[in-house]
């Protein structure tokens, strides 16, 4: 299908098309179409449904372009994300976010257990070792409800304990203090959302990623709450956080119960909530082990082979 769009000005093409028509090349392999320039004419050709949206997109951007006089690839991204676009699941367990190359699927049968889990039920505890999504695929369907709207906002929360370091006192303010031990929740939001957008989420209060201890004394409604590194809380920050829970949220607890950073002798906060909770109502509990590792498959050897010892802060939990 072929479709040709009338552009309104000549001499808005350059701002339209971006630098390097990188505005252009963005709508074309988010929607996987072909795009020609010819005077002040735009060919857009593809599948029929990819056409359409691209000419939906196009005419949004040069509305945007006359009313605010400026379009950058923030925007253009923004205006993809709003659109429909071709990232809608093609299957049930798929997970569409907002990055225009892909869509998120499980691995596993234990994975899609766990997307299952945390879908059914309003509070869901995961727990396996390094590698097997329980951060990845928590953030990847908090970012699906708020692309559909059934949430406001997402907290992306964690401990700040060293891993068996003592980094002693870093430079800069609160900000740069916490964040070494926020990046890995900033990784897994990146590879789903485009950057510009996702500071712009972040500044509007949208997305928050926080240390632990900042949500004391808060109620989270409407909002997607996930915990990661949850090993690393005591019984009392456990108990602070799942009492955060408020009206039309979901929460996500996830840990490595075989990587507990806690001093010698104190209880994981996780692995007693569990061993509390696991047989309440609306509560789902999943497990996941070496056979859903999705990292290097290197791995899942090494996990392994690191299995084969006695792990001193290893915690069990009762059946």
């Amino acid at each position: 299908m072929e479709i040709t769009i009338q552009l309104d000005s000549i001499a808005k093409q350059l701002e339209l098309f971006g630098p390097a028509d990188i505005n252009l090349r963005m709508v074309r392999d988010a929607l996987d179409v072909r795009m020609t320039a010819r005077q002040d004419n735009l060919l857009v050709a593809g599948k029929a449904d990819n056409v359409n949206r691209a000419v939906e997109v196009i005419d949004k951007m040069q509305k945007h372009l006359l009313k605010r006089g400026l379009l950058t690839a923030d925007d253009v991204g923004i205006i993809l994300s709003d659109i429909d676009v071709s990232t809608e699941p093609q299957s049930p367990e798929a997970i569409a976010v907002y990055s225009h190359k892909k869509v998120i699927e499980p691995s596993s049968k234990r994975q899609l257990k766990y997307i299952q889990a945390m879908l059914n039920n309003d509070l869901t505890f995961c727990i396996g070792p390094a590698g097997t999504g329980k951060t990845y695929l928590a953030v990847a369907v908090a970012v699906s409800m708020l692309k559909r709207k059934q949430i406001r906002r997402i907290i992306l929360a964690r401990p700040a304990v060293e891993a068996g370091e003592k980094l002693g006192f870093l430079p800069g303010d609160i900000q740069a203090k916490v964040n070494p031990y926020l990046r890995p929740l900033f990784d897994a939001l990146e590879d789903m959302m485009d950057f510009g957008q996702m500071r712009k989420f972040m500044d509007m209060d949208i997305i928050e990623i926080i240390p632990l201890a900042f949500m004391r004394g808060r109620t989270l409604n409407e909002s997607v709450v996930i915990c990661d590194e949850a090993q690393n809380t005591s019984a009392l920050q456990m108990l602070m956080v799942l009492t955060r829970l408020g009206r039309g949220s979901k929460m996500i607890i996830t840990g490595d119960i075989t990587q507990i950073d806690l001093p010698h002798g104190q209880k994981s906060g996780l692995v007693e909530a569990i061993e509390r909770l696991r047989r309440v109502k609306g509560i789902g509990v999943v497990e996941l082990t070496q056979i859903d590792i999705v990292r290097h498959r290197l791995v899942q050897s090494i996990v392994r082979a690191y299995d084969r010892s006695a792990k001193p802060k290893t915690e069990h939990l009762t059946p």
